[in-house]
C-alpha cells in the first residue's frame, strides 16, 4: 500500500482540522465558498466529488458484470442488505436518536439511502476482500443509485413519514432535485470511468490500463476526498466547532449503525457459505456509505449551511476510524470463522 493508503486517517484528520483553521481564521471564507454554486450545485464542492469519484469509476471492470449472474447469492444479498435493510435501519435510528431535530434526522436519512461506493474499494483491499467482487458490487449499486435514489429519498422523507403519522417538520425533497444531483455526482463520474476504461483498453490494452494508467490516477481519488473534506469542513466549520453536542447527536445513530450493517452482512455472508474474501467485500459494501453522494444531495437540496449537510459531514468523521478499526475485526473474524482468511503473514502486512 502507498504512505498515502497507509496513513489515510491521518490525513483525514488533518484535512478536518485544515478545513476548520481556514474557515475560523479566514474572515468571510465559508460565506464566500458556498456563494460558489450554480443554482443548488456548489462549485467548489462538485469539483472534489466528481475527482474523488471518477478514478474509482475508472477502476470498475464493467464488461465483468455479467459475471454476477453465477454469483445470485451474493447480489442478492448485496441487494437486500443495502436497498431494503439499511435505508429501513438508518430510517429507524435517525427517528429514535433525532425525533425532535429535524434537520439533523433528514441529513442522517439522506445518507443512509446512498448506498457504498467509492472508499469501500479501499476498505475492502485492507480486509482482504474479493476486489473484483467488491467493484461489481459497487458497480451494481452505483446503476441502481442511479435509478432507485430520487424514488427512495421521496418515499423515506414524504411518504412512509405520512404513512406513519409522523412529523416532517415541512421537509420535502423534489424527486427531480435528487435525480438532478446524482446523476450530476455519480452519473458523470460514472459514464467517465466507463468511456475511459473502454477506450484506454481498446487503444493500449489490459495491461497497460491496469498497470499504467490506474496507478497513475488511483491517489487523486483521495486527493479529491481530502480537498472535499477541507472545502466541507470551512462552510461547516462554525456549526462543528459551535454545537459539538449536535456532532454527538449526529455521531451516535451512525455508530451503531455501522456496526449492525457489518456485523448482519457478516453472518449473512458466513451462512450463505461465500467465503471468507467475498464475505469481507459483502460486510464492507452494506456497512459503508456514499457520504460523497450525501453531502451533494444535502448540499444540493438544502444548502452548504445546512444542518442536512452538517449531517453528512459527520458521516466520515465518524465512518473512517470506525471502517478502519472494522477491518481488523473482520481480519480477526475471518481467522475465527473460515478455513480460507488470510494467514498470518498477511494480516501482519496490513497497513496500520
Amino acid at each position: 500500500m502507498s504512505t498515502l493508503d497507509r496513513w489515510l486517517p491521518l490525513w483525514i484528520v488533518l484535512a478536518m482540522a485544515g478545513g476548520l483553521a481556514l474557515g475560523a481564521l479566514v474572515p468571510g471564507f465559508d460565506d464566500a465558498l458556498d456563494e460558489l454554486r450554480i443554482g443548488t450545485v456548489s462549485l467548489p464542492i462538485a469539483l472534489g466529488l466528481l475527482l474523488m469519484m471518477y478514478p474509482v469509476l475508472a477502476k470498475v471492470r464493467y464488461e465483468e458484470l455479467g459475471r454476477l449472474t453465477g454469483e445470485r447469492r451474493m447480489l442478492w444479498a448485496s441487494l437486500i442488505l443495502n436497498w431494503i435493510i439499511g435505508p429501513l435501519l438508518m430510517f429507524a435510528l435517525a427517528w429514535i436518536f433525532l425525533a425532535d431535530q429535524p434537520e439533523y434526522r433528514t441529513g442522517l436519512i439522506i445518507v443512509g439511502l446512498a448506498r457504498c461506493i467509492a472508499m469501500v474499494l479501499i476498505w475492502s483491499d485492507l480486509a482482504c476482500g474479493d476486489g473484483e467482487a467488491t467493484a461489481l458490487l459497487v458497480a451494481i449499486n452505483s446503476l441502481f443509485q442511479i435509478v432507485a435514489y430520487s424514488v427512495l429519498g421521496w418515499f423515506y422523507l414524504t411518504a412512509l413519514p405520512d404513512l406513519l403519522g409522523l412529523d416532517t417538520q415541512g421537509f420535502e425533497v423534489s424527486m427531480w432535485e435528487v435525480a438532478r444531483t446524482v446523476l450530476i455526482f455519480l452519473g458523470i463520474p460514472l459514464v467517465a470511468g466507463y468511456l475511459t476504461r473502454r477506450i484506454g483498453i481498446q487503444r493500449r490494452g489490459e495491461a497497460w490500463y491496469t498497470q499504467e494508467f490506474v496507478p497513475r490516477i488511483g491517489p487523486w481519488a483521495l486527493y479529491g476526498l481530502l480537498y472535499t473534506i477541507v472545502m466541507l469542513f470551512a462552510i461547516q466549520g462554525d456549526a462543528i466547532t459551535s454545537k459539538p453536542l449536535d456532532v454527538v447527536l449526529i455521531a451516535v445513530p451512525l455508530l451503531v449503525y455501522f456496526f449492525v450493517m457489518f456485523f448482519a452482512a457478516f453472518w449473512t455472508g458466513r451462512a450463505l457459505g461465500l467465503g471468507y474474501a467475498r464475505t469481507a467485500s459483502l460486510s464492507f459494501t452494506a456497512a459503508s456509505n456514499n457520504f460523497e453522494l450525501a453531502i451533494a444531495v444535502a448540499v444540493g437540496v438544502f444548502g452548504a449551511t445546512s444542518g442536512q449537510a452538517l449531517a453528512g459531514v459527520v458521516g466520515p468523521l465518524i465512518e473512517v476510524p470506525v471502517l478502519v478499526g472494522l477491518v481488523y475485526v473482520s481480519l480477526w473474524l475471518g481467522r475465527r470463522w473460515f478455513t480460507d482468511a488470510p494467514g498470518p503473514e498477511l494480516r501482519e502486512a496490513q497497513p496500520a
